[in-house]
């Protein structure tokens, strides 16, 4: 568990890497001293919102680089990569907020029949990750709640964002993960 200063952090660290990139084409590296905790291979999401509604999210799900430069990443990806919105231009800088999602490791939920996911799953506690083939796709632990999705519409909506029909969760070929979050959002 990361403590409220580092999560404070990772907000400015996402906001100085989103305006400089913004106003300047610059990637910024992370600062030289850091605390362990931020150097230490974590998945993370950076949801941008613009009046409450989203503007961008992009994260790694996977623990693949240290936190510090994958929060650095991800945030300029949100604010520029997102496929779902067109680049943030510099005057909207003043109007979004950030939100910084700092995952578990996910893990295989293991079924013998899929009905058993609707028990497996918690709501506002969990994030899942469906996977088939070469599709994928996530939706932060957050997401249900904002939406007021029980379990099975959640399931639903993360095999649609992985480009699947809604009930290939309950294909024996789909993998669906858990991983849960731990959210940090600008003050």
């Amino acid at each position: 568990m990361l403590s409220e200063e580092e999560g404070e952090f990772l907000i400015k660290l996402a906001r100085k890497s989103i305006e400089e990139y913004v106003k300047n084409g610059k990637k910024i590296d992370p600062p030289k001293e850091l605390p362990k905790s931020l150097t230490e291979k974590r998945g993370v999401f950076v949801t941008l919102k613009k009046n409450g509604e989203l503007r961008g999210c992009i994260g790694y799900p996977e623990p693949i680089k240290p936190l510090a430069e994958a929060t650095i990443d991800s945030a300029i990806s949100s604010a520029t990569s997102d496929p779902r919105f067109p680049p943030l231009k510099p005057a909207e800088l003043k109007e979004i907020s950030i939100e910084v999602s700092v995952l578990t490791k996910p893990k295989l939920v293991e079924v013998e029949n899929p009905q058993e996911y609707l028990k497996k799953i918690k709501i506002g506690k969990d994030g899942i990750i469906v996977e088939k083939g070469f599709n994928k796709g996530l939706l932060l632990p957050q997401v249900p709640v904002e939406q007021n999705w029980d379990v099975e519409e959640f399931l639903c909506n993360a095999c649609m964002k992985a480009g699947l029909p809604p009930d290939c969760w309950f294909d024996s070929e789909t993998r669906i993960y858990k991983f849960q979050a731990q959210i940090f959002e600008e003050k």
